[in-house]
């Protein structure tokens, strides 16, 4: 069974950083697209970045490019999400995503894995 098993999160200050990582299980990250979404209390899911199988170009939502950075460890077959200037509006429950064909890399119903989400919280 696929498992994607997201972890990383936390609480940190204004300014600060965080490594998410996204570890899969029966499935190669090399070989999927990888998405990392997250939703705040109140709100809809939200794509903030992706990463395609084939050439593993990566994709960021406008709100955190510049401070955010996808990549993938084949070796460990997991993908990561280094987020760094976080901001309080950063804040909410971010999960990875997989399918092996995505047409529109921001929407969460092209993706058929996903993980449990790990919680990250930004104190102003």
């Amino acid at each position: 069974q696929v498992q994607l098993v997201e972890s990383g999160g936390g609480l940190v200050q204004a300014g600060g950083s965080l490594r998410l990582s996204c570890a899969a299980s029966v499935l190669t990250v090399r070989s999927y697209n990888i998405g990392w979404f997250r939703q705040a209390p109140g709100k809809e899911r939200e794509c903030v970045a992706a990463i395609t199988r084939s050439g593993g170009n990566t994709y960021y939502t406008n709100s955190v490019k510049g401070r955010v950075t996808n990549s993938r460890d084949n070796a460990k077959n997991t993908v990561y999400l280094q987020m760094n200037s976080l901001k309080p509006e950063d804040t909410a429950v971010y999960y990875c995503a997989a399918d092996y064909s995505v047409s529109i890399w921001s929407a969460p119903g092209e993706y058929d894995y996903w993980g449990q989400g790990t919680q990250v919280t930004v104190s102003s």
